[in-house]
């Protein structure tokens, strides 16, 4: 499909949340932020942008402190999840200045008051500034230590009424088993809620996955390197592995 079919096609969904882990920003270099990533994924938000879509991001912080990390070197448990959350405060600020370069506006909600940084999370706000055409970025989790921020982008897109996450990664997709240990593994391009919990499939954390499944809501995992990949998931093509009710 060429660029210009693509980009006058009717997206498929209206209002979504990507979630993205923090490493992904990462690239291969030893850089917590690769200039040159962050500029290639906030390219892709802003092609979606331009379609209609109404954006949320959900950002990790893996690639500047994780939690567990910090409890395996000694570090309390609930200090290091708030390290934690800060650390993804860092990775919003950074998508929202290369956003706010490329044109597009941005706001930046935090779940830990801030105010010199970023507004609150205030449910009508989030939902008043994606009816202006606003991308909002949720940072800081959910506020509180023990949840991942896995468990922030199910929470949040719920609350906003979003029709699906896309979960963009370094996998193209959902597996019956480690695709990087077995040759045989076999990629699913739909599976139930029901059918991954039976096989124990790793696509988000406990907590965020009996959300999603308590309330219907779809999660689309991919891999983000394809340079249109968020696109072609908003389009409604086939990419990565859908799980749904």
């Amino acid at each position: 499909m060429s660029d210009s079919v693509s980009a006058e096609s009717t997206p498929r969904y209206k209002r979504i949340v990507l979630k993205l882990s923090g490493e992904v920003l990462r690239g291969d270099g030893i850089d917590p932020i690769d200039p040159t990533v962050l500029s290639r994924i906030c390219g892709q938000v802003k092609e979606i942008h331009e379609l209609g879509v109404e954006v949320c991001v959900v950002i990790g912080g893996g690639n500047i402190f994780r939690g567990l990390q910090g409890a395996s070197r000694g570090v309390d448990r609930t200090t290091g999840d708030y390290m934690g959350m800060l650390a993804t405060v860092i990775n919003g600020l950074a998508i929202m200045d290369c956003l706010e370069k490329m044109g597009v506006d941005t706001r930046v909600q935090t779940a830990i008051p801030m105010d010199q940084v970023a507004e609150p999370f205030i449910l009508r706000r989030a939902v008043r500034h994606l009816e202006k055409g606003r991308v909002v970025i949720f940072v800081a989790g959910t506020g509180n230590p023990y949840f991942s921020t896995d468990t922030s982008a199910a929470l949040r897109a719920n609350e906003i009424g979003a029709e699906i996450i896309f979960k963009a990664t370094k996998v193209d997709g959902v597996y019956d088993k480690d695709p990087n240990k077995h040759d045989d593994a076999v990629r699913y391009e739909t599976i139930t809620f029901i059918d991954a919990l039976r096989q124990r499939l790793s696509v988000m954390d406990s907590a965020a996955f009996s959300l999603c499944l308590d309330n219907n809501l779809p999660i689309l995992v991919f891999d983000l390197s394809d340079p249109h990949a968020i696109r072609s998931a908003v389009n409604g093509e086939k990419i990565g592995t859908l799980v749904h009710g």
